[in-house]
């Protein structure tokens, strides 16, 4: 099947365009982590996922975990985009009352499909899902995007065991590895390298990636339905910060907000 990579990267352009400003009029947010997952976001929903922005809660649909709940913003920028919610609505990012808080809320925002932010267990709610799923006999995915950091949680492993042992190849799990945290390097933090032999050591079916390449991400979510029997953890490895120069892999940004002048230099440097 023929895909328009070009028509991809220009929604992951625009993701990030998003991101950049709805973080900015907020005065907070975490911009790094959300722009080293846009690519993603516009590989999912742009093309990928089985959804129905019209039907949000259509029983059919594939579902998204968004694990590092704190880059909702680029999962608030692509549902916006799908049309779940007027894109006026990214102008009141973490404001009280707001259907868009500062990590997701199913309760209130259109197209979430679980509350997240407690790192480390979106895999185990995944799962969850996929054996609902399997008991009501739908044929669904279940996409789960984690941080790097966040697999320093030992319920991640616990929830790997599971996605194995009970052979759920309809999760397909993503690991964003831009290599920092919000206390610094991966490394520095707790050695946490080689994720992809971490995975394939319990089980997995593990796939290295560039997470920035859309046709990359294509191809290893395809080969994921392939194959049987098992789950798929795609290793997508990425620049925190990516599209935004003096954003890019500084941990400083995991969590700050840009100020007017530097919203306006990443837009620009954004294409807009």
């Amino acid at each position: 099947m023929m895909r328009n990579i070009e028509y991809l990267e220009q929604q992951a352009k625009q993701i990030r365009r998003l991101i950049i400003r709805s973080i900015g009029k907020a005065g907070s947010g975490h911009p790094g982590g959300s722009l080293s997952c846009a690519d993603l976001m516009a590989a999912l929903y742009f093309d990928v996922m089985n959804i129905k922005p019209e039907e949000p809660l259509w029983e059919d649909r594939d579902r998204f975990v968004l694990s590092k709940g704190h880059a909702c913003p680029a999962l608030y920028a692509a549902l916006a985009m799908k049309g779940y919610y007027p894109m006026e609505e990214l102008d009141h990012l973490r404001e009280l009352g707001s259907i868009l808080q500062g990590h997701p809320y199913s309760g209130k925002t259109p197209g979430v499909d679980i509350s997240t932010g407690s790192l480390g267990q979106g895999l185990s709610v995944a799962d969850g899902i996929a054996l609902g799923a399997r008991l009501d006999e739908k044929d669904y995915y279940v996409y789960c995007l984690m941080g790097d950091g966040e697999t320093e949680e030992g319920q991640v492993w616990e929830a790997a065991m599971s996605t194995v042992h009970y052979r759920l190849d309809h999760v397909i799990a993503f690991v964003d590895y831009n290599h920092l945290q919000i206390d610094g390097t991966i490394e520095e933090i707790m050695g946490n390298v080689n994720v992809a032999g971490r995975f394939e050591a319990f089980g997995w079916n593990v796939l290295t990636i560039d997470g920035h390449k859309i046709e990359e991400i294509l191809q290893a979510i395809d080969s994921a339905k392939e194959t049987k029997g098992i789950p798929t953890m795609i290793v997508m490895n990425t620049v925190k910060g990516k599209g935004v120069s003096f954003m890019e892999n500084q941990v400083g940004w995991h969590g700050s907000a840009p100020s007017a002048d530097q919203v306006a230099q990443a837009l620009k440097e954004l294409g807009e």
